[in-house]
């Protein structure tokens, strides 16, 4: 029973925070309304201030509550691109590490077996990583092909080595996380000039192209150490 506690603990955040409507401050509109008192306690309490939104950060991440984006669109809002953004990256981490974490002592066997027999996306993954942890998380953190719990579950069922799934991680969110967190850097002054944010910026192909392009990049250098590995192999 003892390793059923970190699930069952999860399970309770999550509807904890669904059923507090939590979703709804996750908004431009919220922000606009708290900027002053936000920032006056960013700027009184820079450290603590800090401790927090990571700490949000991670217990978003890890109960998968929707507006990940905008929340890191708010470290940029607050502490600028870079304090908030590598904000954003530590939470993100320790979040996903987490779920890691629970669901390899928690679900572990059970899950893992249901997930073999039925197939489908989750099946998908847990092949991936098996092949090629490090490489196959990290494309997938460059590019968002499966949803970031997906990763997570499938990672803690296939057994992916916790320094490589943890570092792919980190290496892996970097790049959208930081072009996130300049859009919310600037956010501020939209605002100031009583003018909409325009958020489809993060579409544009000079935005999204280049991301694309890393985790191509990725894959292609991945599915060339699995070539190698197997031609070795077989001579």
């Amino acid at each position: 029973m003892k390793r059923y506690l970190p699930l069952l603990a999860l399970v309770a955040a999550v509807i904890a925070v669904f059923a507090s409507g939590a979703g709804r401050y996750l908004s431009l509109e919220s922000l606009q309304r708290n900027e002053a008192l936000l920032r006056g306690l960013v700027t009184d309490n820079l450290v603590l201030s800090l401790l927090v939104f990571v700490g949000v950060y991670a217990a978003a991440t890890a109960v998968s509550i929707p507006g990940a984006i905008f929340l890191t669109l708010a470290g940029g809002f607050l502490f600028g691109t870079w304090i908030g953004g590598s904000a954003t990256v530590v939470g993100a981490t320790i979040g996903a590490v987490l779920v890691f974490l629970i669901v390899k002592t928690s679900l572990g066997a059970s899950l893992r077996e249901k997930a073999e027999k039925s197939g489908g996306n989750l099946k998908a993954v847990m092949d991936g990583v098996r092949e090629g942890a490090f490489g196959y998380i990290l494309t997938l953190r460059l590019i968002p092909l499966a949803p970031f719990w997906l990763v997570n579950v499938a990672s803690a069922l296939a057994h992916a080595p916790l320094r490589a799934y943890a570092l792919a991680t980190l290496i892996g969110i970097i790049p959208a996380t930081f072009i996130y967190s300049s859009v919310g850097a600037g956010i501020g002054q939209v605002l100031a000039r009583g003018e909409e944010p325009n958020l489809s910026i993060i579409f544009e192909p000079y935005v999204f192209g280049p991301l694309i392009a890393l985790g191509l990049l990725s894959l292609g250098t991945t599915l060339f150490q699995r070539l190698r590995a197997k031609k070795e192999t077989a001579s």
